[in-house]
Order: C-alpha cells, then structure tokens, then sequence
C-alpha cells in the first residue's frame, strides 16, 4: 500500500472520528437574536439575557483550560475571554447569510469556541474535552457548525479578507450586507491590515471592525512593544471611528454595533474603538465589577495603594477570570504583580476556585433570562460545507466557444490572446456570477475586456496592493454559495513574492468537511518564466512551475497553456469548475501549435480540456519528449528534425494516474523534459520542477531521463524569450541534443 492511500484511510478515520466535519449540520440553538438594521436600544432583559450568555462563555472557555492543563499543555486563555462579551454581541447579530464574521487575532478562538457553545452551536462537553486535541475544536479559529469560513493564521490577514467578503455580500445582498472583523492589539498594524482598511474605503466596504484594545500584546504591553495610537493611523486610511468607554458595557456596545450597522448601509467602513477609563482610581475599578475585596487584597500584597491612578482598558485580558484579570491590569499600568497572560492557562489551578469567583456568578435576573430562554423553542440553522473541489461552477456550452475566433496557425501571438477571448466570454455570458480583482495590470494580464461585461460592484481595482488583493478574491470566494468566478490577476513574480499569503491561506483554511483547500478562486499568473520581454530579472518569474507545485494539494488544477487556443480552452475549464486554480500564462509572441500537417491546430475552442495532448507521436517510439508550456513548439521541431521521438505536451496538473508510469513503460529508451523554469541542478541542490517531478517518479526504473530548464539563474541578457533561452540551453538543438544523447 501506497504512503498516500494509508494517509487518506487516516484522514477518513480522523474525520469520522469528528463530530461536526460533514457536508451538512444541522444544529438546534438557542433563539436569541439582535436585529441588525434595528435603532431600538435593548431592554433589561434582553441584556441579561447576553450577559448571561457571556458568563456561561467564560465558564467553558476557562473548563476547557482546565482540561487542557491536564494535559500539561496552555492556550491563548487571556484574549479568548476578551473576546467573548463583544463576539457576543456579533453571534447575536449575525444570520449566517448577510451578516457574517470573523476574526483577526485569530488566536483566541477557545472564545469563539465557547461562546458558540453557550449558543449550543456546539455540544459544551465536546469543546471542552477536544479543544486543541482532534480535528474538531483547533487551536485557531477554523470552520464549525455557526462560524465563520475565514479561518485565521497569521495577525492581520483576515481583515482584507474580510472586505472581499463584505464586499461580495454586498454585491449579493445590497445595503443588507455586512461583516464584523473582531480584531486585537497587535495585528492592526500589519501590511495586510492596513492596506485591507485602505480597501475598505477604497471600495465603500459594509465591514466593521471591533478592536479588544486591552494594551497586552505577546511580550509585553503596547507601552512597551509598540506605543502607538491605532486611530489617527486607521482614520487615515478612511475607516470612521466609533469610540465607547468599553466593550464590556452591553448597553453601550449595542449602540455602538447599531451605528457601526448604519455606517456600514452607507458604505462607510468603521470600527469600535474602546478608549477605557483614563486617569481613574485603582478603587474605581473594583467598584466598576464588584471585586473590591479582592483588589484590595491583591493590590495590599504588592504594596499598591488604592487611590493610585490608572488606565482602565475598555476590553480587559482574562476578562471574569478574576487572578490573572487583576495581574493584567497591573500590567498594563506598569504596577508591582502585573502579568501579561496572553498565553493565558489553567495549569496549577483549581477549576473549582476559579469559577467560584464573583465574575462568574449569575446574578438573579441572568438566571431567569438564561433559564427562560432555555425552555424556548430551539432555531434551526443549518451549516452546509462549500462545494467539492471539480463540482460544476460557471458552464459555457459548446456553440458558446465555438463562436469565439482563436488566433490560427501561422503568426505568432502571445497567450494573453486566449486568456482574453476566455475571460470575456465567461464574464458576458454570466455577468452576475464574476469577479475580478485587479492591480492596475489589466492591459497587461488581460482581465480588461471581461470587466466590461461587469458591474461596478464586481470589480475591484487595487493599483499596486498585491497581497491584499490575493487576499480580498479569498474573501470574495466565501461570500455565498453560489457558483462564481473570483479571479485575482497580476505579473507571477509578485505572486511568488508580494502575493503570495493569498496562497498560504489555502492551507489553513479548512471546509466544512474537515479537509484543507483552495478556495474557489483564480490566482491568474501572467509573464511566467522567462518569457518577459526584455524586463530581465525585474519581472522574471523563473520559479512558478515549482510555486504551483508546491500548492498543489489544495487545488482542483494548476494550468500551463502552451499557446493562445490552450489558453482560451484552460480558461473555459476552470470556470466550469469549483476550488482553486492557478493558471499561469507567458508574455510574450508563440506559435500556434498544429498538428503534425503544419497547419491545423493542435486544438479548438470547443476541446475539452486535458492534462497532456499527444504533439507529435511516431509509431514505435521509444524516447519522447514531455515539455510544459511555452517550449512546447521547440520540442515539436526537435521531434520533427529527429523523426523516432514522440512529444506530449504537459497542460497542467495533476497529471492523469499513471501517466507517468505508463511512459516509463513506453518509452524504455529516455525521456527528456523541457520547462521554462528553474529546475536547479542534481550536485546543486537537487532537482525541481516537472523535471524533478519526473526524476522522482522514475527512481527505481531503468528508463534514460535528461532534463532541459534554467540551472542557474544568476546571469542572463536582457534581450527577448528567445536570446534568454539560448543562453539557459532552452532550444531547439539543446533538445534534440539531449534526445539524441540519453
């Protein structure tokens, strides 16, 4: 048995061994809910009733510590109590549809995992015992039955994410739409955050971000980490702000979610910022939450008198969790007994102690609100996972593509060509169910014609912002069910560098049925390889075979067009089909490939799209030639001047199963491998790319193997695709050479 078919019979045990990683759930919650779009302010009950909810949040979030301290092991305890209170407030407001959410600071998902437990999303017992420990409960926020799809992973990315999300919403469900991005001390300031809130603006976003501005950030306090105010910095990049006191203030946060609603209706991105209480009394603060005792003996065993003045944060680290909440506010007041607590635990503690404290009582009218909902009627909701990756998405028929005019043989033409004609017809003949992400390349990568075909709040133009762009068309792919095409394009060398986190969240965004995949978008490669015009090294992309290669276990293909009529047809396909794709395009003028008569096409626009495509075959051949993309026509002459030597050319991946096998067994005599990119060198570091892939494959057979791409990619001329591949051996002769040689 095979090392993949033992991995997939684990992975099939791991997820049946799950509770909530199915196509479907179908979840009995608790009916408590807040209307968004409401101007009405809550009622007593209403906010014991959230209040209530908040306190049976923190009860499991701290269990679930306890149990995994039992296990010698921590988690971020201190930011997933903060949480809880406004998430609360977001849970209430959310339908699931229109108005969603998700969360920055990712980490502190043992909150948003218990408070989906106090709404019986999920069983409380279950959170608990397999919290960070199985498939179900991980340790970041990942998709379960009333969360978000926007799985979080490094600080800052999910807010252009998110505006890709609100955006699509938006284009969905009109002023309706809206998103909430709860998000922390620390991620606000990234490249990705700040360049999402620039977005935001740019294209009138419904999204609001919360920030639990509690003043603790990993190592230290903000003071001393990175003293600096979000809000001049996030006002200038056109995100109005909502200051409240606290977040801990339901009354006040509501209003404050109902404006932030209203400014969101307008297009007018936002965020609830908690200024705290400034220049207060120690003393103040246990009067505030009903803790005086025990401030005051926490503050007399450090020598810290009661009437000292500080800050109050307005969302407050361990928040209920009384020791280490008081520790945190010593913290961030730079007072003797102050602890940090971000990577709050249980360890050492007695969970009967700490959940004996004041803060996590209920008081007589939170019991009657929670007693009384619980005896109410349960709400259905029903979470259903994204399509499987290859399940049909945006069709076009065969009269469609075959009305459309494809370069002929005969004069050479870039494939922008085809990805043009293939674009435009996708976005015309379904102009409601396409969107585009640009960075001021359009011309170049020839999205424009398809935008035509789109409304305005189906495009979205960036200029030179490539990695939130990568990360806006991952927001949009989650915007709805529905079938749609998410197409980010820009050069393939700001992918394998600037963009490249839109690729990275594919690995850490998991769906619904446990599986980790691509979401249902188009990251667009254009100029890959060497073929760049005569940019030299500025625009080269020279390792794009190996970026797709890399990512390949999370997509539903990866394309390698060898001329305008193959791009035409890969675009045509991986409209048609859901999950993620990549498709890499060159620049600059190829042949039309044809068969062997010289003159008709290799393919029309009508063909369906295959893996590989027999070039050149010659009965009885023994050696061929496997070449990937642009060199395919070099391979087709090396194969016409040799005469006893087959050519296939490669037109993405995965490869048919077997196909590799099945030439090592035709071809007894060698194979050659032919790709415009960095292969390497086997005294080099190794090989990479198809030939590495093909070298791999072959180990333990006998069949010759050459491989013909760019070894060194150190020093080249600044001269056009052909020059460039004179000087890395990538011609005619050097492939006929190697044929002749293996």
């Amino acid at each position: 048995m095979s090392a993949w078919t033992e991995q997939q019979q684990r992975n099939i045990q791991l997820i049946e061994g799950s509770h909530y990683m199915r196509p479907r759930v179908e979840s009995q919650v608790l009916d408590f809910q807040l209307a968004a779009d409401s101007k009405t302010p809550l009622d007593a009950s209403q906010i014991a009733t959230l209040q209530a909810l908040e306190i049976e949040a923190a009860r499991i979030a701290l269990r679930t510590l306890a149990s995994l301290a039992e296990i010698n092991e921590l988690d971020h305890l201190g930011g997933g109590l903060d949480l809880i209170p406004a998430f609360a407030m977001t849970l209430a407001m959310a339908d699931h549809e229109k108005v969603t959410y998700t969360f920055e600071h990712a980490h502190t998902s043992v909150g948003h995992y218990a408070t989906l437990a106090a709404w019986e999303y999920l069983d409380p017992e279950w959170v608990i015992k397999t919290f960070r420990r199985g498939l179900d409960i991980a340790g970041h926020v990942s998709w379960v039955p009333g969360g978000t799809q926007l799985n979080g992973g490094r600080l800052g990315i999910m807010i252009p994410a998110a505006v890709g999300q609100a955006l699509g919403l938006r284009a969905r469900h009109g002023d309706a739409a809206w998103v909430i991005c709860h998000c922390g001390d620390a991620g606000w300031i990234s490249g990705q955050a700040l360049n999402g809130f620039n977005a935001a603006d740019l294209h009138a976003a419904p999204l609001t971000c919360v920030m639990h501005r509690n003043g603790i950030q990993l190592s230290n306090t903000n003071k001393h980490i990175m003293d600096k105010d979000p809000r001049p910095i996030i006002a200038a990049m056109g995100i109005e702000l909502i200051e409240i006191p606290s977040l801990l203030d339901t009354a006040a946060l509501h209003q404050a979610y109902q404006q932030a609603g209203e400014l969101a209706r307008q297009g007018r991105p936002n965020c609830i910022y908690p200024t705290g209480y400034p220049q207060s009394k120690l003393s103040e603060f246990g009067e505030c939450y009903g803790v005086m005792k025990e401030l005051e003996a926490f503050a007399g065993q450090h020598g810290v008198a009661l009437d000292t003045e500080i800050w109050i944060p307005g969302s407050l680290m361990s928040y209920r969790d009384l020791g280490p909440m008081l520790e945190c506010l010593f913290h961030v007041n730079d007072l003797p007994g102050g602890a940090g607590h971000h990577d709050g635990h249980m360890k050492g503690r007695s969970i009967d102690d700490v959940l004996a404290n004041p803060l996590l009582q209920f008081s007589a009218e939170q019991e009657e609100a929670l007693t009384a909902l619980r005896a109410q009627a349960r709400r259905v909701v029903v979470t259903t996972a994204r399509p499987q990756p290859g399940q049909p998405n945006l069709l076009l028929d065969d009269a469609q593509a075959e009305a459309v005019e494809l370069p002929k043989p005969g004069k050479d033409v870039s494939p922008r060509a085809g990805v043009e004609a293939g674009y435009a017809l996708v976005a015309q003949t379904h102009p409601d169910d396409v969107f585009v992400v640009s960075c001021d390349l359009d011309p170049s990568t020839k999205l424009g014609k398809a935008k035509k075909f789109l409304a305005a709040d189906h495009q979205f133009e960036m200029s030179i912002q490539e990695q939130v762009s990568a990360l806006m068309a991952n927001g949009l792919a989650v915007s709805g069910p529905q079938p749609q095409l998410n197409v980010f394009s820009t050069f393939a060398a700001f992918f394998e560098g600037i963009a490249r986190e839109g690729f990275e969240m594919w690995r850490y965004t998991r769906n619904l049925t446990g599986v980790n995949e691509g979401l249902n978008v188009t990251f667009h490669l254009s100029h890959v390889g060497s073929c760049t015009g005569r940019d030299h090294f500025s625009g080269w992309s020279l390792d794009w075979i190996n970026l797709a290669l890399g990512y390949l276990p999370y997509l539903h293909r990866f394309y390698t067009p060898a001329d305008a009529r193959a791009a035409f047809i890969a675009v045509r396909d991986l409209a048609a089909a859901y999950g993620g794709h990549i498709i890499g395009i060159p620049r600059d003028n190829l042949p039309i490939l044809t068969k062997a008569d010289g003159s008709t096409p290799l393919w029309n626009s009508a063909d369906a799209w295959e893996a590989v495509t027999p070039y050149r075959t010659v009965e009885g051949a023994r050696k061929a030639i496997l070449v990937v993309g642009a060199p395919a026509w070099l391979a087709g002459e090396a194969a016409d001047t040799l005469g006893n030597v087959d050519v296939h050319v490669v037109n993405g991946f995965p490869l048919p199963a077997n196909a590799l096998s099945d030439w090592f067994a035709q071809y007894p005599e060698g194979l050659v491998t032919v790709e415009d990119g960095l292969i390497g060198d086997p005294e080099q570091g190794g090989l990479r790319g198809f030939a590495g892939l093909v070298r791999t494959a072959a180990h333990g057979t006998q069949v010759p193997l050459a491989h013909i791409g760019i070894v060194d990619p150190r020093v080249a001329p600044s001269e056009g695709h052909l020059e460039t591949w004179a000087h890395f051996g990538i011609t005619t002769q050097d492939i006929a050479t190697a044929v002749s040689t293996l």
